[in-house]
């Protein structure tokens, strides 16, 4: 493998409840389509809305690419805008997952921080995706539901130690429809690596004094 390439992994959901299609996964099928460019690994997965599923995946795609970052998309059947995560919560796993399951303690990773923030500054990607004039609205938030989005957020900013992130997209053509989406995730994702090789080259400079 070119070492000069980097390896981004990013994911979407299954279908659950009345979401028979899910936007999150629509849309991450039309960014790899898209790409990242040639110097960019790009793998993408459909996570199955499960926290068994959740608990064993995102710890295989970490220990199997050991990527740059890792960027999990999912649905809100809330939103309106792309909607771009700041934390990830330990606590308050209520809901039933599409096995009737939920986890008996109602938390990630017993023992783990309350909440964990991205190492990425998700105000700063919003202001520049916004400004590039996408087309498409995107903001930012503190809370990612308390459900596998969340749940799937928590874990994989455990295992990385804040490197991977969550975007949050509305239902299809509502009012975005799945190019539209797969154009913000690819303008949103090209931001979050520029940032990271920001502070990277920040580190190594300090470093090489």
């Amino acid at each position: 493998m070119d070492n000069g390439k980097r390896t981004v992994v990013v994911t979407g959901f299954g279908p659950f409840g009345e979401h028979t299609v899910n936007a999150s996964w629509v849309a991450v099928q039309e960014l790899k389509t898209l790409g990242l460019g040639n110097d960019v690994d790009l793998h993408v997965y459909e996570v199955p809305v499960e926290y068994q599923k959740v608990q064993s995946l995102v710890p295989s795609l970490w220990k199997q690419y050991h990527p740059q970052l890792v960027v999990h998309v999912g649905l809100s059947g809330m939103a309106t805008t792309v909607t771009l995560e700041k934390c990830g919560r330990n606590h308050g796993y209520k809901g039933l997952d599409n096995c009737s399951f939920c986890p008996d303690s109602q938390c990630c990773v017993e023992g783990g921080p309350e909440c964990i923030d991205s190492v990425i500054d998700m105000d700063s990607v919003c202001k520049r995706v916004t400004a590039s004039g996408l087309g498409v609205a995107v903001s930012v938030s503190k809370d990612a539901g308390r459900y596998l989005c969340d749940y799937t957020y928590y874990t994989s900013l455990y295992l990385s130690h804040g490197r991977s992130a969550f975007i949050h997209v509305p239902p299809l053509d509502k009012p975005y429809s799945g190019e539209d989406l797969g154009r913000a995730l690819r303008a949103i994702v090209l931001e979050m690596l520029d940032l990271l090789a920001q502070a990277e080259d920040k580190i190594n400079c300090q470093h090489g004094h």
